[in-house]
């Protein structure tokens, strides 16, 4: 059983920054795909990035390509979202979640964390 807990969310200006970061606990984490996920308000999840171990691949939303950067410490088991020119439109609920597979991390992840708020004022 994996487990995902998710700090680092907050309040900020637009065009401001902040950084998510994703603690992973259980058998054999390290080899699993992370990814980041958010939901609007009235909107559906949303995959904006995906790394995987060693951060050999990684995926990028295309709204958000320049602005956010995956990475992870696969001595800390811990995966980070870097959010910079941050938008009103960036306001989501953003979920950490893992799988073993990238595929079905992409669709239905196995593990989620319990998610962190993102609000980004103008």
């Amino acid at each position: 059983q994996v487990q995902l807990v998710e700090s680092g969310g907050g309040s900020v200006q637009a065009g401001g920054s902040l950084r998510l970061s994703c603690a992973a606990s259980g058998p054999t984490v390290v080899e699993y795909v992370t990814g980041w996920f958010r939901q609007a308000p009235g909107k559906g999840r949303e995959l904006l990035a995906s790394i995987t171990r060693r951060g050999m691949v990684k995926y990028y939303l295309d709204s958000v390509k320049g602005r956010f950067t995956i990475s992870r410490d696969d001595t800390k088991d811990t995966t980070y979202l870097q959010m910079n020119s941050l938008q009103p439109e960036d306001t989501a609920d953003y979920y950490c979640a893992a799988d073993r597979d990238v595929r079905m991390l992409i669709s239905q992840p196995n593990y989620y964390g319990q998610g962190t708020r993102v609000t980004v004022s103008s």
